[in-house]
């Protein structure tokens, strides 16, 4: 089917999702969590995919969890309130983000947030020091449009509904029931960027709390997936991970960047994925349960 995408975040990984997915090679019986979720680009096609049980969609970005309850649990409600949002803007485009803008820093309305990231410059969220989005607006265009946004939104809400639950906070907070018999996808702020500060993030990671919660769930058996860092040309973003962590990696083509394709320049983007040691051996038996099974048919 085809996978429906309402939140255009800047560096979702939704041209990404099938490539991701065909590392987990076995059949999950649990539930898919996504702690950093943003566009939940894994999740929508793990869902499209029938791969789990349920999904567990995290963020420490509160509007945005807020925002993915009202999509999954009243998608009518999003597409209305956006519909006006968007129609009322058409008299004075500019004036008017820079009002949602302000209304939004001030109040955190989840279909405000929406409304900003759509028509924002290149979807790319921009925070100040104080946290507020500052971000300006792209002024070539208007944003989705709100027939696209209350189609996107039904059928994400027919995907998930009675099967999701969004969690709000840090995410070994959000992972903390995720057991052997689930999966997680982690995508946080790239190595090369965790370290200072950096307007594209609304909270910044500590690298060794990251390092300490993958060692946490590899001591509970809990398979993960993590993209993290990756190289662009002969750029590269981010340090190794230690070795005791025992993480699989590979190398996803991620096509040319945005930034090569406006300075005219060929460099392709190589996009790191970590598999953990549960998850490798998971696919391992599914491998051979797979070739069994194919013997005896």
């Amino acid at each position: 089917m085809r996978i429906p995408h309402v939140i255009p975040y800047q560096g979702s990984k939704r041209k990404l999702a099938e490539k991701i997915l065909t590392n987990i090679e076995y059949d999950v019986t649990g539930r898919l969590y996504e702690p950093f979720a943003g566009s939940a680009a894994i999740t929508l096609a793990s869902a499209a995919n029938k791969m789990g049980v349920g999904y567990v969609i995290g963020d420490k970005f509160s509007p945005l969890v807020e925002l993915w309850k009202l999509i999954v649990n009243q998608p009518e409600y999003v597409a209305t309130q956006y519909s006006s949002i968007w129609h009322a803007q058409l008299d004075d485009p500019k004036a008017y983000f820079l009002k949602i803008r302000d209304e939004f820093n001030k109040d955190k309305d989840p279909v405000q947030f929406l409304y900003l990231v759509a028509r924002c410059v290149k979807n790319a969220i921009r925070f100040n020091g104080n946290g507020d989005f500052n971000q300006s607006a792209d002024n070539r265009r208007l944003g989705m449009n709100p027939k696209k946004v209350e189609k996107e939104s039904l059928m994400i809400s027919s995907m998930l509904k009675g099967k999701s639950e969004m969690i709000a906070g840090d995410f070994m907070e959000i992972l903390s029931s995720a057991a052997a018999e689930d999966i997680v996808y982690m995508d946080p702020p790239w190595q090369g960027t965790s370290n200072k500060k950096d307007s594209r993030y609304a909270y910044l990671l500590d690298l060794e709390l990251l390092i300490e919660g993958m060692a946490d769930l590899n001591k509970r058996g809990v398979p993960f997936l993590l993209s993290f860092d990756g190289t662009c040309g002969d750029k590269s973003y981010g340090k190794e991970l230690p070795d005791f962590l025992n993480l699989q990696k590979v190398g996803l083509d991620a096509g040319r960047s945005a930034q090569a394709i406006l300075l005219g320049r060929d460099d392709i983007t190589i996009e790191s994925l970590y598999l953990s040691p549960a998850l490798v051996e998971k696919n391992k038996l599914g491998i051979k349960r797979n070739e069994q099974l194919a013997i005896f048919s």
